[in-house]
């Protein structure tokens, strides 16, 4: 059996290093001889002689992107289409912004309304603005067409104004229009109005003082009116709905379900006195409920 030779702890620890030095010195003739650069910038390719690789500095790479050509030319933001706002320079967003501003209904009346637009900068506003033309349809009207001249009359002082009654004088209350009914001292459009509209509701008047029912009606206007109390149109107990008796301004809706309960439960109404009972029916309600119930 053959034998290894034995070595010392030295020995060992200089055979070590010899290895690491031997390898060290390996390694660094192969990064010699890998590649020989000259001052000029080329490289030797280790094992073939007479051929060089040249290595250029880096370069840096630029792209140029192609823009359209920003023009400047007369222009109606009311009516520009997106093809000429883009040629002015306008971003797509700001066209969409127009577009959708003249979509809800937005008018550019004058430059300055231009300027307004959401995300335009100072600088466009000012390179836009000489070139901004509004056309006429869409300016203020105030500004473009003149005002009419017009007489010291006014048009009150032209229209017939109504001759007023005198003391004495009265028109039946059921039966006048507007034109009448303003003849009275103290009674205009609005009054006027007002009483035929109420008398619609109620089917007529059977007394003037129902006037004072009116918010605000003049006590002095009572005086020119008579009452023609055949005209007045009353109502059926026994037959309406309780949605048609209480359209009626003596009757609220409380008391119009009253009506419809007893007559369900006790037959038709013969007189109002039947209600009497019902806390909903005071006797003045009662008195001036005759004047418009039927059964």
């Amino acid at each position: 059996m053959r034998r290894w030779p034995s070595f010392s702890n030295s020995q060992y620890r200089a055979m070590i290093v010899l290895e690491v030095v031997l390898i060290g010195i390996m390694f660094g003739l192969f990064l010699c001889q890998s590649y020989h650069t000259d001052e000029a910038g080329t490289a030797t390719v280790a094992g073939q002689e007479g051929r060089t690789v040249k290595h250029a500095p880096e370069k840096r790479y630029t792209y140029a992107v192609e823009t359209e050509p920003v023009e400047t030319f007369p222009f109606d933001p009311n009516t520009a289409d997106s093809t000429s706002l883009l040629r002015l320079g306008l971003s797509p967003r700001l066209v969409r912004n127009i577009y959708r501003y003249r979509a809800k209904g937005g008018v550019f009346h004058q430059k300055q309304d231009f300027a307004r637009l959401y995300g335009l900068t100072v600088g466009q506003y000012r390179r836009l603005e000489p070139y901004i033309v509004i056309g006429e349809d869409y300016q203020w009207a105030a500004d473009r067409i003149p005002a009419a001249k017009t007489s010291r009359l006014s048009v009150r002082d032209t229209m017939p104004y109504p001759k007023k009654l005198k003391v004495g004088e009265h028109i039946e209350l059921n039966s006048a229009d507007t034109s009448m009914l303003k003849r009275v001292p103290g009674i205009g459009t609005a009054y006027a109005r007002a009483v035929v509209s109420y008398r619609e509701r109620l089917g007529g008047y059977y007394q003037a003082s129902q006037l004072l029912e009116i918010r605000g009606f003049p006590v002095t206007a009572l005086q020119f009116f008579v009452v023609d109390v055949t005209k007045v149109r009353k109502i059926n107990s026994n037959r309406l709905k309780q949605s048609t008796l209480s359209n009626h301004p003596y009757i609220d809706r409380r008391q119009a379900q009253t009506i419809v309960t007893h007559r369900n439960v006790f037959g038709p109404i013969k007189s109002l006195d039947k209600l009497a009972h019902y806390s909903d029916f005071t006797p003045d309600k009662i008195e001036r409920l005759k004047a418009y119930v039927e059964f």
